[in-house]
């Protein structure tokens, strides 16, 4: 079983890796999985690897990530926070008073799109960053300390996306990327379990290492896949389509997630060779910080479709 990890600050490997495979353990117990669960934690049920990137984006050599957005990530960070306030107004009553906040970020947004001199749309982008963290989803305890660590975050997603030109290596910082998770996979079946940006690291991932052998299960949760301005319309290859390694590709978003694209996957991502599309269902988490891929793991509908795909094909 393969983790790989989406947007965030540096971190703790095996830390996160234990964190991820308990709250699992926990969503397959609710599932019904329970002898499984008691097993994961040991290791001796299946081995279980975390693909650690995150270290590129604060390598020295790394392309982008200053102390403040540039020009273009501002440009970015600009579309989609635009697509992630309209997704949140599509939501809220109308009546209810955060939707009037929503509506005041959303035309500090459209000021932020005039021309008004060098780093204007960059601090436009800070301060819409800092009105969204003060209410509805953003403003619960336990995520980003601040709006400037917000946007450096986000602004991970445009870096790979970039594809600028190769670094001293001779390879973009997305290639490098994608290699971590290959090498990650290995020329083994996996089961790949990927979040938030990870999703799009891990499903390009897959696509780069040719059709065998077979990923039983693909689950990305909290993705950006489908945002239609800002990711889709930057996903490789073209058009978008699950890769011919995947059997089984099942999506999900969690209702106070605003991070995660809503629209179904399946309507964004064309069939493989063998048929497979997308599943896209909707979890609803309780507790702060609803993005993190542990609310997500421990939900049952999440782990549930993992313990079936880790214990293999029934056999009588």
């Amino acid at each position: 079983m393969v983790f790989v990890h989406g947007i965030g600050p540096a971190r703790d490997v095996e830390k996160t890796r234990i964190e991820w495979i308990e709250a699992l353990a926990r969503g397959a117990a609710r599932a019904g999985h329970r002898q499984l669960a008691a097993r994961l934690g040991d290791g001796s049920e299946v081995e279980t690897v975390f693909a650690y990137y995150g270290d590129l984006f604060t390598d020295p050599g790394a392309q982008g990530g200053g102390a403040e957005p540039d020009d273009e990530e501002a440009a970015f960070l600009h579309a989609y926070l635009l697509e992630v306030v309209d997704q949140r107004l599509a939501e809220v009553d109308p009546a209810d008073p955060e939707a009037e906040q929503w509506r005041r970020a959303r035309e500090e947004l459209a000021g932020a799109g005039v021309a008004q001199g060098p780093g204007f749309a960059a601090r436009q982008v800070l301060n819409v960053a800092g009105a969204i963290m003060s209410f509805g989803p953003l403003s619960r305890p336990g995520q980003w300390a601040g709006r400037k660590l917000l946007v450096r975050d986000l602004s991970q997603v445009g870096r790979y996306l970039r594809r600028r030109e190769p670094d001293a290596d001779g390879r973009t910082l997305d290639a490098r990327i994608r290699a971590r998770i290959q090498t990650a996979i290995g020329d083994r079946p996996a089961v790949v379990i990927a979040h938030s940006l990870g999703s799009v690291v891990g499903v390009e991932s897959l696509h780069d290492s040719g059709p065998t052998p077979p990923i039983p299960l693909l689950v990305t949760v909290g993705s950006p896949l489908a945002m239609r301005t800002v990711v889709w319309p930057h996903v490789q290859p073209r058009p978008p389509r699950t890769p011919d390694r995947v059997a089984r590709w099942l999506n999900f978003w969690d209702r106070d997630d605003v991070i995660a694209a809503r629209p179904r996957l399946e309507d964004f991502f064309g069939a493989n060779a063998a048929g497979v599309v997308p599943v896209t269902d909707r979890v609803d988490s309780d507790g702060l910080w609803t993005h993190s891929a542990t609310k997500y793991l421990e939900q049952p509908a999440v782990a549930g479709p993992v313990a079936e795909a880790l214990a293999g094909p029934a056999t009588g």
